[in-house]
């Protein structure tokens, strides 16, 4: 079987499909990921054959329009610019990923939620599409908008119409964290993969164990993109340094510069992969990513988040309703609110309970290797979706 699977030019959207992606390979499967130009290099590290697609778009310049609107329009209003963004991602895809799937001959697309050309892709081809949920279905609350945004592309394809949702959804989320999705739920264990890297060598001489709770500090790789000042990393390890604990910060090379001062005794992890750092953290305190919240269910640590970007908002807002995190609207202008919430965070027992009852129904899940089995089915078409 050969299977392509599509993201737009976004990582951590390509990182959620990866542990997938390498179970298709290991099961004897023909594998290609297909992207935007801007992807090249993140697909390369994950050791994928890698093909390039369309054309880059400048996502980032709507994140940005979306978190620090000009004067006079209301920060977060951004649903009509994000399924634009979407629409425009999915144009300057599509003919080329069809041209590639026809030469390929590829007989499956697996495709991110919110990149649509491969659904649009799979339709011109002939071929099932299913979708690769990356966190909690967003795109599920807006699925009746989907059709008329993406009827201009159809059209242009020669399409009645597009399912934006695929034959089936797989899906690494907790069902104490999901939504409702668009169509048939194919449950996988979530396996973190956070991109390459090393375990941090520990100091020459370790000190004796502090018997303080550890933290990890850490705010993905979205937000500094968008605008150094959201990446709030540094800040956030000021606020909590009164309290006692010990704090390891997690920063890509290009982020270090943004921490600013930190206190002598914190550690800072640089370019190691999340799963790495956390076995050793008793909770987290983040931006409220997809990939960095799912990688602390994995290992069953309860959350302190500050979300800015609209899906940020909403994957938290769904961890702190499953009691396993508190959430802090960001920007936070007393520093001591920080400290508070963590303070509450590491007191109350609940919180770490609640994420260890999401942990232990993620690993209760079927892993990759066995979601491969349901592609092969609905590839052949053995299966009605």
């Amino acid at each position: 079987m050969r299977i392509l699977f599509t993201a737009w030019a976004w990582p951590s959207h390509l990182y959620a499909m990866v542990p997938v992606a390498w179970a298709c390979r290991a099961a004897g499967h023909d594998v290609l990921v297909a992207s935007q130009p801007e992807l090249t290099d993140a697909i390369s590290r994950t050791g994928l054959p890698g093909a390039s697609v369309g054309r880059d778009v400048d996502a980032v310049a709507t994140f940005r329009d979306i978190v620090l609107p000009p004067p006079g329009r209301q920060p977060g209003a951004g649903g009509p610019r994000v399924l634009g963004l979407l629409t425009a991602l999915a144009e300057a895809m599509v003919d080329d990923l069809v041209e590639l799937g026809r030469n390929w001959r590829a007989d499956l697309i697996v495709f991110e939620p919110t990149a649509f050309a491969g659904p649009l892709a799979a339709a011109a081809l002939g071929i099932p599409a299913v979708r690769h949920l990356y966190g909690t279905d967003l795109m599920s609350v807006v699925g009746r908008f989907l059709p008329d945004a993406l009827g201009p592309l159809s059209g242009k394809l020669g399409l009645d119409t597009v399912d934006p949702f695929g034959v089936a959804t797989v899906d690494p989320c907790p069902a104490g964290l999901q939504v409702p999705v668009g169509s048939r739920r194919l449950p996988v264990r979530y396996v973190p993969h956070n991109g390459p890297g090393m375990l941090p060598p520990e100091p020459p001489e370790p000190p004796e164990p502090s018997g303080r709770p550890r933290v990890c500090v850490t705010w993905g790789t979205t937000l500094s993109r968008v605008d150094p000042g959201l990446f709030l990393a540094g800040q956030a390890v000021r606020a909590i340094s009164a309290l006692e604990v010990d704090v390891v910060v997690a920063v890509t090379p290009g982020q270090r510069a943004l921490l600013g001062p930190l206190p002598p005794e914190v550690r800072v992890a640089e370019s190691a992969p999340l799963h790495l750092l956390l076995p050793t953290c008793d909770a987290v305190v983040a931006h409220g990513g997809a990939g960095t919240l799912l990688t602390a269910v994995a290992y069953g640590l309860p959350q302190l988040l500050l979300p800015r970007l609209p899906d940020h908002v909403r994957h938290a807002g769904r961890l702190a309703e499953a009691g396993a995190g508190v959430v802090l609207a960001a920007p936070v202008e007393d520093p001591a609110a920080i400290s508070d919430r963590l303070a509450e965070l590491l007191a109350t027992p609940a919180y770490r309970a609640a994420a260890e009852e999401l942990r232990q129904e993620m690993r209760g899940r079927p892993s990759p290797a066995q979601v491969v089995r349901e592609l092969e089915l609905l590839a052949t078409g053995a299966v009605r979706p």
